[in-house]
């Protein structure tokens, strides 16, 4: 086997989430803006040569055969024929159903980083073609970028967010089926259509925060709590919610004062993925 090489899974922010209609095969059509941040998985990934894929250590409670990181490069392996294998481990920071994207994220990060440890030199957007039939959220982390989205989530739109932005974000300790939110007959389905101009001058609001405050009220006094000390947002489905500071400082008191019954991090906003600066790294070693 080749030596380990180890990627960042970055989680990512709803800084706001509009349903704008559904299709015909069920799925919503959504404007949002991912914010990447810089809490992170840890993906560790060693070549095999003998064509096996493997999870040694990865998320509690997540058989090995349903992680999205194996199933990521499954089809990875099978699309291209290669007779290479990995080992992969994964060292989970982000919660699970918390709507940070965790799971795509690590999905994400081992399409890309296997496609580059395999040498089979597909593009960005021919990863994200595979990677979207995984999760609606894989496209933005293999894109690396903070976006506009649109579509499901796979029309991406690079976008600026700035790099001096501080989020406190609160996980309230349960975890939200994101389908079983956008399958709730209360959601709202018909936003008005916006565009990122129209979000920078209204801020932009998440669609699924009345369905995910009335039916998890953990996530309800989470948002409540968090109101007090500043904009109070659900990220994706939920179930964390955030707020956004100016300055670190201001950001750690708050988070000091978070109840002990939930979990919380200060995490700074990134404009691209810590993964494309170790991927560049990696591929001069």
């Amino acid at each position: 086997m080749s030596p380990i090489s180890v990627f960042s899974a970055p989680a990512k922010l709803n800084l706001m989430l509009h349903v704008v209609g559904r299709r015909q095969d069920g799925y919503h059509e959504l404007q949002t803006v991912f914010q990447l941040v810089d809490l992170c998985d840890r993906i560790e990934i060693t070549v095999r040569a003998d064509g096996s894929i493997s999870r040694p250590t990865g998320p509690p409670g997540v058989p090995e055969d349903e992680d999205l990181v194996v199933r990521a490069a499954r089809a990875l392996q099978q699309v291209s024929g290669t007779r290479l294998g990995a080992e992969i481990t994964v060292k989970k920071k982000i919660p699970l159903g918390g709507g940070l994207g965790g799971g795509s994220s690590d999905a994400a990060t081992t399409l890309v980083a296997l496609n580059q440890m395999w040498k089979l030199g597909y593009t960005s957007e021919q990863i994200a073609n595979l990677g979207v039939a995984l999760g609606a959220d894989v496209p933005v982390f293999a894109a690396g970028r903070s976006a506009w989205a649109e579509g499901v989530g796979e029309k991406l739109t690079p976008v600026c967010l700035g790099a001096n932005s501080w989020y406190l974000v609160i996980f309230p300790g349960v975890s939200v089926p994101t389908a079983a939110v956008f399958q709730a007959a209360e959601l709202t389905r018909n936003s008005p259509p916006t565009t990122m101009r129209g979000f920078l001058e209204t801020g932009g609001r998440n669609d699924c925060e009345a369905v995910v405050r009335a039916r998890f009220p953990a996530v309800a006094e989470a948002l409540d709590w968090l109101a007090r000390h500043g904009t109070a947002r659900l990220t994706g489905t939920g179930s964390c919610v955030f707020a956004k500071f100016s300055r670190f400082e201001d950001a750690e008191r708050v988070a000091a004062r978070v109840p002990d019954e939930w979990r919380a991090w200060v995490a700074r906003g990134l404009d691209s993925s810590p993964l494309l600066e170790e991927l560049a790294r990696y591929s001069k070693s």
